[in-house]
This record gives C-alpha cells, sequence and structure tokens, in this order.
C-alpha cells in the first residue's frame, strides 16, 4: 500500500540516481506501508519515502510533509546563492575582513567543507562562486563567455580554501581577501538530507529512503525488509541505469558533468570547475558515487573526486578508504566502471 503527499512541484535540475521500487509484502506477513513524500528545494525536486506498517492518517500524513518541506526550507533560507536575504548571499555581498557570524548549521557546513578540501588538496573549494559565476553556472550570467585570461587570472586571486578562516568557539567566519565569496551547492543538498533524515528519526520513524536532486541516505530496509535499492544513473546519452546499490543505514552522493552544462562554438563546459585550474575540468570522468556515513561527506568528496578526474580521483579515494564508484567514458556510448575496494565491500555487505 503506498499513500502519498505531495506538496509542491518544482523543475529538476539535474539527478544522478534513481530509485529502483520493487512492491511486495513484508516477510513477516503484514503489509508494508509507503508514504511517499514529494516537493522542491535549492533548485531541484526530493523524495521522501518512508516504510511503516500502519496506514497514517491525513493528520499524519500532513504533519510529516510539514517536517520535511520546513527543514529543507530552513537550510535553503540559509545556504542559498540564489535568495538575496540568505546567510550566504549576505556574507558573499560583504567587502571586508571582519569576523561574520553564521547560523550553526551554516557554520557546521562550512567546516565540513573546509575538512574536506584539506583532504582533497583543494579539489573541493566552497570559495569557487566567483569561477562558478564567470563561467555561467551562479545566480548571475557572465559578463564575458567564455571568460579571458585576464579576467580568470583576476578571480583566481579571490578564491581559496585557505583564504577563509573559522573561528569554532563562536561560529564566525572571516574572509582574508575582501572578494572571496561561497557556493554551498556541492555539501548543502547533503546536509539537507542529513537534516530531514534526524528530523524523521525524531518522530520516531526508522525506515526511510531520503533523495534530494539525486543525494541519499537511507535507514532501516525498505517495504521488502530489504536493504533499499539505489539505480546509479549511465552517464551517456542514451541514459539508463549503470548499476543497482543496495544501501542500509548510509548515504550516497553522485557528481556529474553531463546534466549541466553550457555550449560555446561547439565547445562544451562543464559545470564542475576545478578551482585549482579555474576552469571547467575536461576528463572522461562521467560521474562519482560516493557512499559514506553521512550525506554531507559523501556529497562534498563526489564533488571533489569528481574534479580530480578518474586517475588522480580513484588514486586518492582508494588510498583514502573511500566508498567510490568512477563511471569513465570511454566513447560515445562505452562506460568503463572503476570501483574502490570499499565500494564493492559495502555495496556486498548490504545484499
Amino acid at each position: 500500500m503506498v499513500s502519498r503527499a505531495i506538496t509542491q512541484n518544482w523543475s529538476l535540475g539535474f539527478l544522478l540516481v534513481s530509485l529502483i521500487v520493487v512492491s511486495s509484502c513484508a516477510s513477516d506477513g503484514l503489509e508494508p506501508v509507503v508514504h511517499v513524500f514529494d516537493g522542491g528545494t535549492m533548485g531541484t525536486t526530493y523524495t521522501v519515502r518512508v516504510v511503516t506498517t500502519v496506514t497514517w492518517g491525513q493528520a499524519k500524513l500532513d504533519r510529516v510533509a510539514r517536517v520535511i518541506q520546513e527543514t529543507l526550507d530552513r537550510i535553503d533560507s540559509k545556504m542559498s546563492h540564489y535568495d538575496p536575504s540568505s546567510e550566504l548571499s549576505e556574507f558573499n555581498r560583504l567587502r571586508q575582513t571582519e569576523w561574520f557570524e553564521v547560523s550553526p548549521e551554516t557554520f557546521t557546513v562550512v567546516r565540513v567543507a573546509q575538512t574536506l578540501s584539506e583532504l582533497t588538496g583543494g579539489a573541493l573549494d566552497i570559495t569557487v562562486a566567483p569561477l562558478v559565476n564567470a563561467w555561467g553556472f551562479g545566480p548571475v550570467e557572465p559578463i564575458q563567455f567564455p571568460p579571458d585570461l585576464a579576467r580568470l587570472s583576476l578571480l583566481k586571486k579571490q578564491v581559496g580554501y585557505t583564504k577563509l578562516e573559522l573561528d569554532m568557539a563562536t561560529s564566525a567566519v572571516r574572509k582574508t581577501v575582501p572578494a572571496l565569496e561561497w557556493d554551498l551547492s556541492a555539501v548543502a543538498k547533503g546536509y539537507g538530507v542529513d537534516q530531514v533524515a534526524r528530523a524523521l528519526r525524531e518522530e520516531g520513524l526508522t525506515r526511510f529512503m531520503i533523495e534530494v536532486g539525486g543525494e541519499v541516505t537511507t535507514a532501516g530496509s525498505n517495504q521488502d525488509n530489504r536493504a533499499w535499492r539505489i539505480g546509479i544513473e549511465r552517464p551517456t546519452s542514451a541514459g539508463g541505469i549503470q548499476r543497482i546499490v543496495p544501501l542500509q543505514d548510509r548515504a550516497m552522493a553522485t557528481s556529474g558533468d553531463y546534466h549541466n552544462t553550457r555550449d560555446f562554438n561547439g565547445q562544451v563546459f562543464s559545470h564542475t570547475i576545478d578551482p585549482r585550474t579555474a576552469r571547467p575540468v575536461q576528463h572522461q570522468l562521467g560521474s562519482v558515487s560516493v557512499i559514506a556515513d553521512r550525506c554531507v561527506v559523501a556529497d562534498g568528496l563526489a564533488t571533489a573526486l569528481e574534479v580530480l578526474g578518474p586517475d588522480d580521483g580513484y588514486a586518492l579515494a582508494s588510498r583514502m578508504d573511500w566508498a567510490a564508484l568512477f563511471l569513465v567514458r570511454d566513447g560515445l556510448n562505452e562506460i568503463t566502471a572503476l570501483t574502490t575496494p570499499a565500494f564493492e565491500a559495502i555495496s556486498s555487505a548490504a545484499q
């Protein structure tokens, strides 16, 4: 049985994973009830599936739908670079090097991102916002496209995670370069997924799947009393599912370069910007999927590994024992899959 609560529909930005749903009765003889909640947030869509053994009334459905939407709206109101009233936008408008206090949630996301920046040698960098805008993937149309060398050289001086300081005691941040700006899109959705999971647990729920713009976390078992089955999209023009990953009590995020691009005179530019070169990535890595305990970590690592590419990214993920799947293009519709030992171990254990 499936009950559904739909809040509102937004246009889909890009979705790199798909939920594989198989309906059947639970092994204990009780028919599971799947409650589905859909909506929009952070410029993309979300889907939440909650499994129970009882049918909810409308009041309960409305309450859970409200909890989900309000949780995501709260995070978006702080971290959106499209909302001029968000904390992120206020910080980006600031052109001074004084300490700037932010909410505990924003500070947590920034702190996680800075840690991942250190681990990946700057491949993940939330200060990349000026370059994202310059290449036409931000909230403001670029002055010139593609940006010339002089423009990129100037902007590169404004970018760098080491130019951002954090005060743990006061949840404050400080620019050492006045023009420094944030783009939290590589971690905010993952954090939103984690916070929805926390809110659902506070409601006493133990079996659910949350997906926001392709970032996923799961708790407990699905309606078949098995691990949730998450499909990873094949990054080719033909599309389809490359691999189905059983996921239980873990999170997974996928970063890819093929759903969000810009064309110029026949040249295609990826939305994934390498902050070290100030340019879109140009390698053949179609997507990276990362499994982790927290979705904010999986989200940030997937972006960093996508920046690093199939060689350096795979080497780092293997060395750090990160669970990652790399889908590398080998022709128009040919894909080579590279999995780290940790990814294979988690996938096999959840079968």
